[in-house]
């Protein structure tokens, strides 16, 4: 059994020490710099279909995470992974997700990189998914499973991680 000072924060959630959004602005601020000062990567498609797809991932993504928010909001909780969680959310896109919001957040971040032809963007959104999955992620399903128990499990064999 893990220990509870391996999994809480100084808040009572997970032990999780760097807000994960600061990792996707941060990969999203290197696309851009690599854009600029290294090599442009663009997406070889007409302007407008490369518009329409970056609208059409930007509403979606941004439609999963507003749903996501509305759920915590229903439920009482913060969003923060770092408050503690005083339900296990299933239900919503946590059907289908066990982490629809870094989910949302990084197809956002595709779509951005679509929207402005600056593909570096686009590029980064999955290793700073990795960099999330180590620093808040697991310390997330570590903190899950400490405070809900067989039913954080069998959720965990329900649903995938991601997609």
């Amino acid at each position: 059994m893990t220990d509870a000072h391996e999994t809480l924060s100084a808040h009572g959630g997970a032990r999780v020490r760097v807000p994960p959004p600061a990792v996707f602005f941060i990969a999203t601020v290197l696309g851009v710099a690599l854009h600029l000062f290294v090599h442009p990567l663009r997406l070889p498609l007409p302007t407008v279909v490369r518009l329409a797809l970056g609208a059409a991932l930007a509403a979606a993504a941004t439609a999963l995470v507003a749903t996501t928010f509305g759920h915590f909001r229903r439920t009482g909780q913060d969003p923060a992974p770092w408050k503690p969680s005083p339900a296990l959310i299933v239900e919503g896109p946590y059907r289908f997700s066990r982490n629809p919001m870094y989910l949302g957040v990084v197809c956002t971040q595709i779509a951005l990189g679509v929207l402005l032809n600056q593909l570096w963007i686009s590029a980064l959104a999955l290793p700073a998914l990795a960099v999330v999955h180590v620093i808040a992620v697991r310390p997330e399903e570590r903190y899950l499973r400490a405070t809900f128990g067989d039913a954080y499990d069998a959720y965990c064999r329900r649903v995938r991680r991601y997609i």
